[in-house]
């Protein structure tokens, strides 16, 4: 059954691109925005990867941490970090439990062909682990100032 929105987020997310235990309750009293994209080091995920980073302060200010997560081996995880310079963590999934998890992990089509692969989709998480909103029609290139928007009209903040 897949993650909803009003669901409590699972405690144990995962493995980091340093090999270290992932877990909600290290994010308790900040927001999470945990995004789910299929791979490293392509155009829509870069894009995606490096507008999180470049409103990652912003996102702060917000009261929100970033974590991504993919198929991708912790090798591949560190070097998009680093190529990036990418201020977050990112998740080692590469059996495809989180995305399961969550319901992310999805057949899809490409040419006409079927083939299973992870919907590129970002939950946003409150301080208490519950799943507040889902972004399932993500603006790779804006994917920062997309998630800012929707947390000042929820909020009738002004943010940025």
């Amino acid at each position: 059954m897949a993650i909803e929105i009003g669901d409590k987020a699972p405690e144990i997310l995962g493995l980091d691109q340093n090999g270290n235990k992932i877990r909600m309750s290290q994010f308790r009293g900040k927001k999470l925005a945990l995004y789910f994209y299929s791979k490293d080091h392509t155009s829509g995920c870069t894009a995606e990867a490096c507008s999180l980073r470049d409103g990652y302060g912003e996102l702060q200010k917000a009261g929100y941490e970033v974590l991504g997560v993919s198929k991708d081996s912790a090798k591949s995880h560190r070097n998009f970090i680093e190529q990036h310079n990418l201020p977050f963590n990112l998740i080692v999934d590469m059996e495809s439990r989180l995305q399961e998890r969550f319901g992310v992990w999805a057949e899809k089509t490409m040419y006409g062909r079927k083939y299973m692969g992870t919907l590129r989709t970002t939950f946003l998480i409150d301080e208490n682990g519950i799943v507040e909103k889902i972004i399932g029609k993500v603006d790779t290139k804006n994917h920062a100032a997309q998630i800012l928007s929707i947390i000042e009209k929820e909020n009738n903040l002004r943010l940025w």
